[in-house]
């Protein structure tokens, strides 16, 4: 079977995709400086336009849990957020600074920056990927394709964190694709990157196992995956150690309170809290979520989007696998069988594990260069490999047009914004403006916490993943709390609308005190609001 790298050799006689390890930086230096400045530009610019984040992670936990590090209150409180309150906070700590440091909107328009720089790699990786065959046509294809993801342009500028750390995921594939078996600092940086991002959230793991299957595939298969596990427990143990250290040392669990099936921390059920709403029923329905996306069936997330990506991936899969039995000519090269088994083992894993699309970012991305590589590899004729021959116009047009149809039929994700002008800055009622106790029995909550006086405690009753086991730690914490209760009283909040659970009250003696009204803070989300009734014992 003839392989189109070696029909394309170079001078020195050797395949293509032999040739020598592959410079990052291929073209010049103006160039990736122009799309830098560009995808900075565009990040900034999309995020002023969409308007303030308020999305409902940031009200549950990622407000909260930065504020609770810095003000000490992981003593004081218990779980407002509910088992988010135990999620590692370092990755949310640079949008909660840029957030508070600077007057809106500037502070979110530079983390949307930041995230614009996903783009960049995307050009690197398209370079890496096809060297010199990497035409302008193809170069703009992935970076357009990549520009309208779904969840990218939902998550721009917002405090989630699946965007930000896709930075040093993709930066280690590409890593990766250009060691060419020979540079093994380079499987090792990629390791060191890769395990920064799972530290920092751990349900980047997927993207772990995506980048062990890739150095299987490389010239130095042993080396590569040695190194590449030594910088991934390096970067893991940076990001994460410290803060899965105190969570052992406090809780009995590294990842509290994850798997405490396996951990069996006394504060939690020995059960592994898992999200099953967005799982594939079968093995035909997990074929079909590509194809599901592509007419806007929204499964596997709580807002609807529309995405062809997937669906034109898979497609173009497959006719790179016909078109190699049907020609008996290998149309792949080693790199891109790399890149392959990096995406579809991720891919696998992500919808094995979770199946919810905002994780998905990563891969999202990714099929932006996937897409313009195996039309290339699928289409062109006679096969062009990745270091000689030259794309045709009609090659260049099909990629573009390709490009710009998946722009069109895509639509993004709302995880809700306010205008600018109108930014969230809630009054808070005179009634709450001593330290009080607060019993929480809603979510999402927490965000209302740092804008309270700081005195103040806060107990969540009413999370399922974590409810308060009787006689732990939290419900001691809480029990002693009542008993001296601060000089604002004890109040319950929930959202207005919603009923009032007083069973989670009766456990502490407590019930609404109908002899005060309830007040009212606005929420974050337009149109709602969060209330506060006070509290009084039951009657014995």
């Amino acid at each position: 079977m003839t392989n189109a790298a070696d029909v394309a050799g170079t001078d020195t006689g050797r395949p293509a995709d032999r040739a020598g390890p592959m410079p990052i930086f291929q073209t010049d230096i103006l160039v990736p400086i122009a799309i830098a400045i560009s995808s900075l530009l565009a990040g900034a610019v999309y995020t002023w336009f969409v308007g303030e984040d308020v999305n409902w992670d940031w009200q549950n936990y990622h407000e909260y849990n930065v504020w609770a590090v810095l003000t000490d209150r992981y003593g004081i409180d218990a779980l407002p957020p509910g088992f988010q309150t135990y999620f590692n906070p370092t990755v949310y700590f640079p949008v909660y600074y840029l957030r508070h440091l600077l007057p809106l909107p500037y502070g979110l328009m530079i983390i949307g920056a930041v995230h614009g720089l996903n783009l960049l790699l995307i050009y690197f990786l398209i370079r890496v990927l096809l060297r010199e065959v990497a035409t302008t046509s193809a170069i703009g294809a992935s970076i357009l394709i990549a520009a309208v993801g779904p969840m990218t342009l939902s998550e721009v500028g917002t405090s989630f964190s699946d965007i930000l750390t896709a930075l040093p995921v993709i930066a280690g594939c590409i890593l990766i694709l250009s060691a060419d078996g020979s540079r093994p600092g380079r499987y090792a940086l990629a390791g060191l990157l890769i395990g920064a991002a799972v530290g920092l959230k751990l349900t980047n793991a997927v993207y772990a196992l995506g980048a062990a299957a890739a150095v299987l595939a490389a010239g130095r298969p042993l080396l590569a995956t040695l190194c590449l596990g030594l910088g991934g427990a390096t970067g893991a143990l940076a990001t994460g150690g410290a803060w899965g250290l105190m969570l052992w040392r406090e809780m009995g669990n590294p990842i509290f309170p994850l798997f405490n099936a396996v951990f069996q921390s006394p504060e939690v059920m020995p059960m592994n809290i898992m999200d099953w709403q967005f799982m594939p029923k079968g093995y035909l329905d997990a074929l079909a979520y590509p194809f599901y996306w592509l007419i806007g069936d929204n499964r596997s997330s709580e807002y609807p989007f529309r995405d062809a990506r997937f669906a034109v991936a898979a497609l173009l899969i497959l006719a790179g696998i016909g078109r190699t039995i049907v020609s008996r000519v290998t149309i792949v090269t080693q790199r891109d069988v790399q890149f392959l088994l990096f995406f579809i083992v991720s891919y696998a894993a992500w919808l094995a594990v979770f199946a919810i699309q905002r994780y998905a970012v990563v891969l999202e991305l990714l099929c932006a260069p996937l897409i313009v590589l195996m039309m290339v590899r699928c289409f062109a004729s006679p096969p062009v490999s990745s270091a000689a021959g030259a794309l045709s116009l009609r090659m260049n047009g099909a990629i573009a047009a390709t490009a710009l149809l998946i722009a069109l039929w895509s639509q993004p994700g709302d995880w809700f914004r306010r205008p600018w002008s109108n930014p969230y800055n809630p009054v808070i009622p005179r009634e709450l403006h001593q330290a009080a106790d607060y019993l929480v029995i809603d979510k999402p909550l927490a965000y209302i916490a740092p804008r309270l006086p700081s005195q103040s405690r806060f107990f969540q009753l009413a999370d399922i993943g974590v409810p308060v086991m009787p006689g732990g730690v939290f419900d001691r914490r809480i029990r002693a709390a009542l008993k001296s209760p601060l000089p604002g009283g004890i109040w319950e909040l929930h959202t207005r609308g919603k009923p009032v659970r007083e069973h989670l009250l009766e456990r502490y003696g407590l019930r609404i005190d109908p002899s005060r009204p309830c007040v009212e803070i606005e929420g974050a989300w337009l149109g709602t609001e969060i209330e506060a009734c006070p509290l009084a014992a039951r009657d014995k």
